[in-house]
């Protein structure tokens, strides 16, 4: 029972813990053509899975890491070791990515010149990014496996579980991302933030835990969201409740000759 338990709490953490990760594979796969996205949405399940593996099966060797600089203290006035060196890098990473997409998406260029100015993602290009933050948001889910559950069978299956359910659903939250560009500017935004969580906890990983960063962000997102829903929901009403006459109008200049 124990066990079951244990498997259950932390396979709704691995979910909740992969939210962000789902919404960056979401708006990547959109990069690609259509007939590539199941490709490209099945190998990051694979990968995923493989990568989530892996570190489990060494997050004995990950956890003595710490606290052993790669880059000593004589450098930067502050030691880092493997895990501030990926957060760090991985925050950059997300940062620019998501602040280049809405860059992209604020200036809206010409559709008759995007096609020919913009080159479409390639698979392996799209693959590469997506395993470069997979691995990032990766540390926090083992960490968090490995705080929760005792047996690493415990932690790989509630891992798998997790990753079938995002794998599920990352279609329906791709597809609803992309219908909606406030839901989808929100979501960069989202990621913007999660970077620069990353990088503060890569600079000083124990002030970030008592900051308790992550939850706020989770938190003002989510209200973020459910603004925006309500938003979308009063929009669908106004719209049913506006009168279309039949028959042609008369332009405005018209109405005021008619009024003369």
């Amino acid at each position: 029972m124990e066990s079951l338990i244990s498997f259950l709490i932390l396979a709704v953490l691995e979910i909740v813990l992969g939210i962000d990760n789902v919404i960056f594979v979401s708006i990547i796969l959109n990069r690609l053509p259509k007939d590539l996205r199941p490709k490209a949405r099945r190998t990051w399940m694979f990968t995923g899975i493989i990568t989530r593996c892996l570190l489990l099966a060494a997050l004995s060797w990950l956890l003595s890491q710490k606290g052993k600089y790669i880059i000593p203290e004589s450098w930067l006035g502050k030691g880092f070791d493997l895990a501030s060196i990926v957060m760090l890098a991985g925050g950059l990473f997300l940062i620019y990515k998501s602040v280049k997409e809405i860059h992209h998406k604020l200036e809206g260029e010409d559709p008759a010149t995007a096609s020919t100015n913009q080159k479409p993602l390639g698979f392996s290009q799209a693959i590469g990014q997506i395993l470069v933050i997979d691995a990032v948001f990766s540390f926090d889910s083992v960490i968090t496996a490995g705080g929760t559950a005792k047996h690493i069978e415990i932690m790989i299956a509630a891992v798998i579980v997790a990753m079938f359910v995002m794998f599920t659903f990352s279609a329906r939250i791709s597809d609803f991302i992309m219908k909606h560009p406030t839901i989808k500017m929100l979501a960069l935004s989202f990621l913007v933030m999660i970077g620069v969580s990353l990088i503060i906890e890569g600079w000083n990983a124990d002030a970030a835990h008592e900051l308790h960063l992550k939850n706020y962000i989770y938190f003002a997102m989510a209200f973020s969201f459910t603004v925006e829903l309500l938003n979308m929901v009063m929009r669908k009403r106004q719209q049913k409740n506006v009168v279309h006459l039949n028959g042609p109008q008369l332009p405005v200049n018209s109405e005021r000759n008619v009024e003369k």
